[in-house]
């Protein structure tokens, strides 16, 4: 165990939505643990008390520039990110802080594009990384609808050689995933969703719709953080028949 406290083993490649990890109480429990996730190569992490959970994505030119857009708060279900809010509802401070650590993470990489950089920030007030994904990321969604330059577009400056484009967010905005669930009684009533003023509706064109798979997302705009949160989950409320 780590310090003696309880941990949560992770496999060190591959893990994503909740899978490859597993929670440990003590460490009577570890070699079941790692014998759950198939004896590959593990990280030990210790758990800690959790704020809040936010993403920074980064982008990395080959030149050395960079840039990073507002941050976001996440919230995730079962393992699954649920919901990323922008700005982030925290002090500027720590808002500076996440940004200049995922800019710090990319240039020691020495990255070139697209980076997303996701932190805990525990009740101590810690900042801690948690999680980098080398891509456009689920939590940078929002930026297809409500900043100047979208991660994916980024991604194509970034490796085309070209200058990065301006990462200014245009609104308040707030990404709400939609998993293979709410296919449970057929088709959702995305016209219900696209009703809602302010109300994006982005679909991933997957064959299959299954419990717990990512099938799309809603993006919804407003004046500020909370009220853009409300919107998005209103609407994600709306889906189901």
């Amino acid at each position: 165990m780590v310090g003696a406290q309880p941990a949560i083993l992770k496999t060190s490649r591959l893990g994503y939505d909740g899978k490859g990890q597993v929670a440990v109480g003590s460490a009577d429990e570890l070699g079941a643990a790692f014998d759950t996730l198939g004896g590959v190569t593990t990280i030990l992490e210790q758990r800690v008390q959790l704020a809040v959970e936010l993403s920074v994505m980064v982008a990395r030119g080959a030149d050395g520039a960079v840039a990073t857009w507002p941050v976001g708060e996440n919230v995730h279900r079962d393992g699954i990110l649920h919901t990323t809010v922008v700005p982030a509802r925290i002090d500027a401070s720590l808002a500076h802080a996440a940004r200049a650590t995922a800019v710090r993470v990319a240039e020691a990489l020495d990255y070139v594009g697209v980076l997303g950089v996701e932190c805990f920030v525990t009740t101590e007030g810690q900042l801690l990384v948690n999680e980098m994904a080398p891509r456009p990321h689920n939590s940078g969604h929002w930026t297809l609808d409500a900043s100047v330059t979208s991660q994916f577009e980024q991604q194509v400056r970034a490796m085309a050689g070209l200058p990065l484009g301006d990462t200014q967010a245009v609104s308040a905005a707030a990404m709400v995933n939609i998993l293979g669930d709410c296919w449970a009684n057929g088709e959702p009533a995305f016209e219900r969703a696209l009703a809602m003023p302010g109300v994006r509706l982005h679909l991933y064109g997957k064959r299959e719709a299954r419990p717990g798979r990512k099938m799309g997302h809603l993006t919804a705009l407003a004046d500020s953080s909370g009220a853009a949160l409300g919107l998005a989950l209103a609407a994600w409320r709306s889906l189901p028949r």
